[in-house]
């Protein structure tokens, strides 16, 4: 049977959208962090996000149907995300990769997202001067943005902050979030270096 002119071959189609999901998960997988719909459309060439979420909730619901530790999740603000179930992440955490920051910079990096916006000026105050070349480390590294106000600067979280983290880009949504795990880490008695893996695995809240 002829397919009418006009019409994609339903094998073909098949094909080409098995091949999308594919490279949607491909490209959760090696970013480590959530992706917004652009992002992911880009990776499967199309301007559509109509497209791009339905092919995203296909990938989520094949993921429930897998025996498997991973798990694709939505955030709050349409980005996507291919993480460790919660209840395997505080089995292996140890296992993972160094972390990003040691205690000392990781600590003032909270303490600036938990307060932002924020003086500098406060920030060594609470940390101490040792705080100056955390400062310096963090703004390298992209996690916190700076600018001049006065003599001293104020200091944010980026979107890369966020992103690594797995935290919202809403920052009282956010607050929520670091107050969670700064209480399990102490709970735990846990270092917050390894606090900071077990925060890359929560799913984000939905706003309030």
């Amino acid at each position: 049977m002829e397919t009418p002119v006009g019409e994609t071959p339903k094998g073909s189609e098949d094909a080409r959208v098995k091949e999308q999901l594919a490279l949607l998960e491909a490209a959760l997988y090696v970013s480590g962090r959530p992706l917004d719909l652009k992002t992911l459309g880009h990776i499967i060439k199309t301007r559509s996000k109509k497209k791009v979420r339905q092919l995203a909730y296909m990938l989520m619901n094949d993921y429930k149907h897998r025996d498997t530790a991973l798990e694709v999740l939505e955030l709050d603000d349409q980005r996507f995300v291919l993480q460790l179930k919660a209840n395997y992440s505080s089995k292996v955490r140890r296992l993972a990769v160094r972390p990003l920051l040691t205690d000392g910079p990781l600590k003032t990096l909270a303490y600036v997202a938990y307060r932002q916006p924020v003086m500098q000026t406060q920030v060594i105050d609470v940390r101490g001067s040792h705080a100056y070349g955390h400062v310096r480390q963090l703004l390298d590294m992209g996690l916190v943005d700076s600018e001049k106000k006065g003599r001293t600067k104020v200091l944010r979280t980026t979107e890369y902050f966020a992103d690594y983290f797995g935290l919202s880009h809403n920052f009282k949504i956010m607050r929520r979030q670091l107050k969670r795990i700064f209480d399990d880490a102490t709970r735990a008695s846990i270092p917050l270096s390894e606090a900071q893996d077990v925060a890359k695995q929560r799913p984000q809240e939905e706003p309030r």
